[in-house]
């Protein structure tokens, strides 16, 4: 639940933000088609009942409110979600994407709106290692990776020895399955910014931690077709979001108040 100082937060930023719409671009009603893995606690997931909920989701309806353009929400998978936005296929693409130059290439990037470092996952009764050079030295531990992430790519030349095709990662169509996998067994460490790790964390009731220092930082933002009349647009709003305290309330909700009601 939240708390009431996080409620009372949120809302007094509602009240000051009415006035400054007007200083915003207005879409008057544009679709726009915004598409999402939900496979990345507490940035977007599906809960228990089945509703697809998290920051980016609340953040998106926040920006599409300030700018009067409707939301049309689609699912990809992680591994097509760049290449059908590069091709025009979506509009805005949005599951805690790393801003990276060679991306940049494919596609246009929003100003950044979260920055997140890159910790450990390990299960909860985890003892063989404790931080990277541990798992490193041990050639039969494994670590789960989603192929062309920041996590492989930290993965393989940060903690193992820079071979792409180490055999000691395993790969995943989904960050989650890695982290199943990890929770079963057949995997050992999982990379992951520090906002999927505390999430996951939050959620596992002990099964999972958090170990070793922190492996870097990286900025996330959604993601446009290059030459996108949106970018501009959506920038104002998040700047304004920060300005206004309202991205603060929603880090409260889903990284605080969210831990708190696991």
């Amino acid at each position: 639940m939240r708390t009431a100082v996080a409620l009372a937060f949120a809302l007094g930023c509602a009240s000051f933000v009415g006035a400054a719409h007007a200083e915003l671009p207005d879409l008057a009603g544009r679709a726009v088609t915004v598409v999402t893995e939900n496979a990345y606690p507490p940035l977007q997931f599906v809960d228990s009942s089945g509703t697809a909920v998290g920051w980016e989701y609340d953040a998106m309806d926040e920006i599409a409110k300030r700018l009067n353009f409707k939301v049309e929400y689609e699912n990809s998978s992680w591994d097509a979600m760049i290449p059908a936005v590069s091709g025009g296929q979506f509009d805005i693409g949005m599951t805690g994407i790393t801003i990276r130059d060679d991306r940049k290439e494919q596609v246009d990037f929003s100003d950044p709106y979260m920055r997140s470092e890159m910790l450990m996952l390990v299960r909860g009764d985890e003892t063989r290692f404790a931080d990277a050079a541990g798992f490193a030295a041990d050639p039969h531990l494994l670590m789960a990776a989603q192929p062309g992430t920041t996590p492989f790519y930290v993965g393989v030349y940060e903690v193992l020895d820079g071979d792409e095709a180490n055999p000691r990662i395993k790969m995943f169509e989904t960050f989650g399955a890695g982290v199943e996998a990890l929770r079963a067994g057949d995997v050992d460490l999982a990379l992951t910014d520090s906002t999927s790790a505390n999430g996951y964390v939050a959620a596992s009731d002990g099964g999972l931690k958090i170990i070793g220092e922190k492996l870097g930082a990286e900025d996330f933002g959604f993601i446009f077709p290059k030459g996108s009349d949106l970018v501009a647009p959506v920038n104002a709003a998040i700047a304004e979001m920060k300005a206004d305290g309202t991205l603060d309330a929603l880090n409260t909700k889903w990284f605080l108040d969210y831990k708190m009601g696991q």
